[in-house]
């Protein structure tokens, strides 16, 4: 052992050491490594940089940003909406599907996102059954993590492995060779904590509001007694609506009746459309309806207008809420909304929201709503896009936002687009499998069709890029060309193959496998992708086959 192979070696238990006490970030520790290696003269400068071209870099870089387009789009949403339909009232049915739901996106997309969404869904469904969300929280993250084993992309160490290979010469791995044993670990697993479930917990937790301590849409609705006054309406064939806009309509100045917003059948399913005064009215647009009035006769106003009823459920805000968002304002003092009536202020049509509340003195106004005329303090409900309530912010001279409610995290900014997210995806994991072009060109492909889809913006491109894991393996991959120049990876080889002796290669492997999980134990799966692999990759070629047994 030479002193060159020392100062690796000795560098390297540094940044164990530093990964453990998390002190300082495993990114600094990574570019503190790798500028010490070129301070050293142990690398040059071209191989210290040579993690900045990995493939697998830039691959796992890309699969960060189709990931948040299935995000942004409401896929992954959608994903436990579906989940909270079909449990149903079974927590046994919840478990399965739960972890069926977050392996299968995990595999796609990052695992810590896909966690981050369910982890609410698993909450709400777990105060809908009554049962005790701890439960429900172990089986969501042993979930998050078998969904790395099911595919190549499905966590950056199968990326850094499968490069390490490729940089040995040998064959690298394809898109589902992770899956068959994937499928057996999640079988194994889901069979495991339907039997440990009983020993986490079993109280119901209280729920009432989101771990931010913010209300939830249905919390909001109420308290402005929307939920007694709102509902839904279909335009039938020959309604004098037809053809018209909503501002030529008058509605509201007419009969007292705000149109929050339209449902409307697309090529891809239903819509919700918002309700500017250039809107017009289709036949078969159902309309959610606020009647500001008592004294309108429903009935009547419908017949008038030719509208058949359909149901309005109580969580209609929550089931909307991807699209559909609601947000309380308060007049500051000094604005120009002071003085003016909620009917001459036009909101709708100059900043596209409805104001459908308004709270005076800790009570809520119904009948007087539209006329009254505003006051500094007074609190306003309105509903709209969530962009439109973001843009409220931009406003502070007329309205202070007063609080938003949780589903504001959850809502999809670009939802309409969902069916060309799930088109790239499958464009992308397809041109993987079948190997026509190699894997980085094809999520990168992935990720401009995103952008030209619109299925995301730039900047939510940019900002889904987990730079720590990035950095991360760009600063401790250089440690693998240092190793094999100093000579530290035929050490480590034969100093494993000096312990194991005759024994079998399935022994050195069983070896390795267990020298990889207790490193694991203590630092992240990434660093110890990074650090094992090029200890993996030397053995013997005539390992790669099993010999032929001779007749």
């Amino acid at each position: 052992m030479n002193l060159e192979m020392l100062w690796v070696f000795a560098l390297l238990a540094a940044c164990v050491a530093a990964f453990i006490a998390n002190r300082p970030r495993m990114d600094v520790v990574a570019l503190a490594a790798m500028l010490a290696l070129v301070i050293s003269g142990t690398l040059e400068v071209d191989e210290a940089l040579s993690g900045f071209s990995e493939p697998s870099v830039i691959l796992i870089a890309a699969f960060f940003v189709i990931g948040e387009g299935l995000v942004q789009t409401g896929i992954a949403h959608r994903v436990g909406d579906w989940l909270v339909y079909t449990t149903r009232s079974s927590e046994t049915r919840l478990l399965v599907l739960l972890m069926l739901a977050v392996a299968g996106l995990g595999s796609v997309m990052s695992s810590t996102g896909v966690v981050a969404i369910f982890v609410p869904v698993a909450l709400s469904v777990a105060a809908r059954l009554g049962a005790s969300a701890g439960r429900l929280m172990m089986p969501l993250a042993f979930a998050g993590l078998i969904s790395g084993m099911l595919t190549l992309v499905g966590t950056p160490p199968n990326l850094v492995v499968n490069s390490e290979l490729q940089r040995a010469g040998l064959t690298g791995f394809g898109f589902f060779d992770f899956t068959p044993a994937g499928l057996i670990v999640l079988v194994l697993g889901i069979a495991y904590m339907m039997y440990a479930r009983r020993w986490l917990g079993a109280e119901p937790e209280a729920h009432g509001r989101s771990a931010q301590g913010r209300r939830r849409l249905r919390e909001l609705a109420k308290d402005y007694h929307l939920l007694d006054r709102v509902r839904r309406m279909q335009v039938a064939a020959g309604s004098p609506m037809i053809g018209h806009t909503l501002g030529e309509l008058q509605l509201r100045a007419g009969y007292g009746a705000n149109v929050i917003a339209i449902e409307r059948m697309r090529q891809f399913g239903q819509v919700m459309l918002t309700t500017s005064a250039n809107r017009e009215i289709l036949a078969g647009d159902i309309l959610l309806v606020d009647f500001v009035r008592a004294e309108l006769d429903i009935e009547r106003f419908c017949a008038e207008m030719h509208l058949q009823k359909r149901a309005f459920k109580q969580d209609y805000f929550t089931d909307m809420s991807r699209e559909l968002g609601l947000a309380e304002v308060v007049i500051p003092p000094g604005s120009t909304l002071i003085g003016h009536s909620i009917l001459e202020l036009r909101m709708r049509s100059q900043r596209g929201i409805n104001v459908i509340g308004l709270r005076r003195g800790g009570h809520a106004l119904d009948d007087t709503l539209l006329h009254e005329r505003l006051r500094m303090g007074d609190t306003l409900l309105i509903a709209g896009t969530w962009k439109a309530i973001r843009l409220l912010n931009m406003q502070p001279q007329n309205f202070l936002v007063l609080s938003v409610p949780a589903e504001m995290d959850e809502a999809a900014p670009a939802a309409r687009r969902a069916p060309f997210a799930l088109l790239t995806l499958a464009l992308t994991v397809g041109l993987m499998v079948s190997g026509l072009v190699p894997s980085v060109i094809a999520a990168l492909l992935g990720c401009l069709l995103m952008g030209a889809f619109r299925c995301i913006d730039l900047n939510s491109a940019y900002r889904s890029l987990h730079w720590q894991s990035l950095i991360l393996i760009v600063g401790m991959l250089p440690f693998a060309i240092a190793l094999q120049k100093t000579g530290g990876i035929d050490f480590i080889v034969s100093s494993l193959l000096g312990l194991s002796g005759e024994a079998s290669p399935r022994v050195v492997m069983a070896m390795l496998f267990v020298l990889t999980a207790v490193v694991g134990l203590f630092i992240s799966n990434t660093a110890t992708a990074v650090l094992m692999a090029p200890s993996a990759s030397p053995w013997p070629s005539s390992w790669a086959s099993p010999p032929i047994p001779s007749p």
